[in-house]
């Protein structure tokens, strides 16, 4: 049975692994709310199916339904994903699900084992009542709990809002992300800057933290998640979403976060590698799809409002990585060229329609959530 940890996980000797460190399973959430997916969510589904399958290839992955769409999830996905009943108000488990924590300790026995255990955040729909995309995020904020129930596995409560898209790790001490979201007024407005980040250090077992002033221009629905605009490879390697456009608003973006990260060291104090990747389009929302959204409770997604596209947004995988495509021949091409190069042991697998994620305002890396393995080992 779950149960409740009280302290600070890295004072117990927790911290979170890398994503490209071993999974045990990917948790994912079945899109529905018609108020943001388009045409009843039906497109949306297609394509969380086929990220949900590309991810299986390589990984156990459990997909959570609501119990409205139960059957759906089922007769959409194959046999070897799990699907499970779960309420939700929306499908972005990066952002809702728990944030996987590890801690390697060894028993009386002589043997090493990694137990595991989750981080419950406070979460407020990407910025309250004012700012939020939904106004109502009481489901979501028993997605997490509900994860670590299903799993056994015991869980730390934070009171602190934050998404999992805001934060990325190197598993070896260092945190990226930005000032624009987790300094707003919208997320923890009676917290500075120092006692944020003492948090993250508490929470993830990090011990420095870098922060990029923001995001991916246009990404107003997360005011600027890190996992749109720059992530790991690897330890001292970084990936940075890039444009060589100079009248485009995102240049100014990446060369200010280039210029950051240029000049910052990680936990080991070493100097940081740092690919760019450039994104697509730029690309706008067409007037078809804006009408195929329902006027309910979600924020409104309006004709020509500029995408957060961004190739940065995928998932690693056990040895994969899922990345979306956007139908932009010349960068879908040159991303997957540039994943190829940096994760040469991983094979690369491109979502076509990702386009279909982002008109809701993310992408792959904002829909997955993964479970680190618990290994023993002698």
């Amino acid at each position: 049975m779950m149960m409740d940890i009280n302290g600070k996980p890295a004072l117990l000797g927790y911290r979170m692994p890398a994503e490209w460190e071993p999974h045990s399973q990917c948790w994912m959430g079945w899109p529905e709310r018609p108020d943001n997916w388009r045409d009843g969510a039906l497109h949306a589904q297609r394509v969380f199916a086929e990220v949900a399958c590309a991810i299986s290839k390589f990984e156990s992955v459990t997909v959570c339904a609501s119990a409205a769409q139960w059957v759906n999830a089922r007769t959409m996905l194959p046999q070897n994903i799990r699907v499970i009943e779960m309420s939700m108000n929306d499908s972005w488990f990066r952002d809702t699900g728990s944030t996987f924590v590890i801690c390697d300790s060894t028993s009386s026995s002589g043997y090493s084992e990694q137990k595991v255990a989750g981080i419950d955040w406070n979460f407020n729909s990407w910025g309250g009542v004012e700012d939020g995309c939904y106004q109502d995020w009481s489901l979501d904020l028993l997605v997490a709990r509900k994860i670590l129930g299903t799993e056994r596995l015991p869980r730390f409560s934070n009171s602190m809002i934050l998404e999992g898209g805001s934060i990325h790790v190197d598993g070896e001490g260092t945190c990226l992300t930005t000032e624009e979201c987790l300094l707003n007024k919208n997320r923890n407005p009676t917290m500075t800057k120092e006692q944020i980040e003492d948090e993250l250090k508490m929470y993830l077992g990090v011990r420095k933290v870098i922060w990029l002033p923001h995001g991916l221009f246009g990404d107003d629905d997360t005011n600027g998640h890190i996992d749109n605009m720059c992530c790991f490879v690897k330890p001292g390697v970084v990936l940075l979403s890039w444009t060589d456009d100079e009248s485009d608003p995102q240049y100014e973006r990446s060369l200010e976060a280039f210029s950051v990260l240029s000049n910052s060291t990680d936990a080991k104090g070493r100097t940081l590698e740092i690919i760019k990747i450039h994104i697509p389009g730029p690309l706008y929302m067409t007037d078809e799809e804006s009408a195929g959204i329902q006027e309910v409770d979600a924020k409104p997604r309006l004709a020509g409002t500029r995408l957060a596209a961004s190739y940065v947004n995928f998932y690693i995988a056990n040895g994969g990585i899922i990345a979306p495509a956007f139908g932009d021949k010349k960068w879908d091409e040159e991303a997957y060229r540039v994943l190829s190069l940096a994760f040469p042991d991983h094979e690369i697998v491109m979502i076509k329609n990702a386009r279909e994620i982002c008109l809701g305002g993310g992408n792959i890396h904002c829909i997955t959530q993964q479970q680190p393995t618990c290994q023993a080992a002698s």
